[in-house]
């Protein structure tokens, strides 16, 4: 599924003024083959912590590897998702963000979750300015998954702020505070991602096709759920808009941004799998998926 990735591999280019991920390449240094190498890696230890998420919080009513199949699935549809890129590394943050915040409700430390969620949800920000609007999923989490209190609303926002705070001294010690300044922009669009339109509309109308069903079957499937999985999953829901906002604001060097997209998609495509009638459905699905992977892979240029 990554042999694509890993027989071209690429170099990470970082964008002007993204000063902390031109760090981490400076800091790191590696040739094409094992950047790329590492990336096919995290990609892999991402789907494990996406199942993970799922069986943590009892998304699912029955176990299985399904969200990682998906994930890997959806990440090897396009190469440069398993490039070393900043999606790829703010994909972390808000995945261990959204672990920490569906874990509100049933927390015996409030404030510190609070704090946590709001410090690590930040961190992407400080890699690109556009992941400021991942700030919306803690507001939801905050508003959803707890009762309303002005005292963890303050510490949720000194969680936020916590990063910026040291990151914005660390700047001025080194005589860079211009960086803050011009790192913040925002430039919309949706990038040309391939020059096949046949590629294009293919890969699109699958996705799409993965997306409605996994709706379906969550409709079919909520009746059984608890208030709080059922608010679990508005969260995955909120997730999967405000990736595609960011997405749409975001610059990445190899059009990477969009896999900020798949984590929330990959698990609402997993429903399709929990499904026990029709099982026939699950079965075409999963033929489907592995069409649409050769597909890809045929038709990409």
């Amino acid at each position: 599924m990554k042999m694509q990735a890993l027989l071209h591999p690429a170099m990470p280019v970082a964008i002007e003024d993204h000063i902390i991920f031109q760090w981490i390449l400076r800091t790191l240094s590696f040739s094409a083959f094992a950047y790329t190498l590492l990336a096919v890696i995290l990609v892999f230890l991402q789907a494990i912590y996406i199942n993970f998420i799922a069986e943590k919080h009892k998304l699912f009513a029955k176990s299985g590897y399904y969200p990682a199949f998906m994930f890997l699935l959806f990440s090897s549809l396009y190469p440069a998702f398993n490039y070393f890129s900043e999606p790829l590394l703010i994909n972390w943050f808000v995945l261990i963000a959204i672990d920490i915040m569906l874990s509100f409700p049933k927390t015996l430390r409030p404030n510190r979750q609070l704090f946590n969620a709001g410090f690590v949800i930040c961190l992407p920000a400080l890699l690109q300015f556009p992941a400021l609007g991942f700030f919306l999923l803690l507001l939801t989490a905050f508003l959803l998954l707890r009762s309303y209190r002005h005292s963890e609303m303050v510490v949720t926002l000194l969680g936020y702020l916590t990063p910026v705070y040291f990151f914005a001294g660390i700047l001025y010690l080194i005589d860079r505070i211009d960086v803050l300044k011009n790192s913040v922009g925002i430039s919309y669009g949706i990038p040309q991602l391939s020059s096949s339109r046949i590629y294009l509309v293919g890969t699109i109308g699958g996705l799409a096709v993965f997306l409605l069903l996994g709706l379906f079957a969550f409709q079919q499937l909520s009746g059984r759920m608890t208030i709080y999985i059922k608010r679990s999953w508005v969260m995955v829901f909120c997730y999967l808009a405000v990736g595609v906002l960011v997405s749409m604001l975001a610059v990445s060097a190899v059009h990477a941004e969009w896999i900020l997209v798949l984590p929330p998609l990959s698990l609402i495509a997993a429903q399709i799998f929990s499904m026990e009638n029709p099982r026939r459905l699950s079965i075409f699905m999963f033929y489907f998926s592995l069409a649409l992977l050769i597909f890809s892979l045929i038709t990409i240029k």
